[in-house]
């Protein structure tokens, strides 16, 4: 019963971390269809992503309570991020782990 309710957790909290990151992407999440009149509001997005990272930490919190591991879903970055538990811009900014800005740049003047 342990392990299912683990793997359930883990499954949920896969979910979670999905939704927020569609959040973040400003791409369609299920708010959406709860909410279909915030779209013309200008703070709609923001309230969104918060809506996503509350779910995100209730599931962390959920399974730091019963022992169960939720890390290994993250990078060291966003876990630490999801521990902290405050959403902030630079949360926002930095979810994703890109390579230098430099390397970047040098990439896309090879392309030309």
């Amino acid at each position: 019963m342990e392990e299912m309710s683990a793997k359930f957790l883990q499954s949920k909290l896969s979910d979670a971390k999905m939704h927020f990151e569609r959040a973040l992407d400003c791409k369609h999440t299920e708010f959406d269809d709860l909410y279909p009149y915030m779209i013309e509001h200008p703070q709609f997005f923001w309230y969104k992503r918060y809506v996503a990272w509350s779910e995100l930490l209730t599931i962390v919190k959920l399974c730091s309570e019963l022992e169960i591991a939720w890390r290994e879903q993250f990078t060291q970055k966003q876990a630490d991020y999801v521990a902290g538990r405050v959403m902030s811009s630079r949360v926002l900014d930095e979810w994703y782990e890109t390579n230098d800005s430099k390397e970047e740049s040098a990439e896309s003047m090879d392309l030309k």
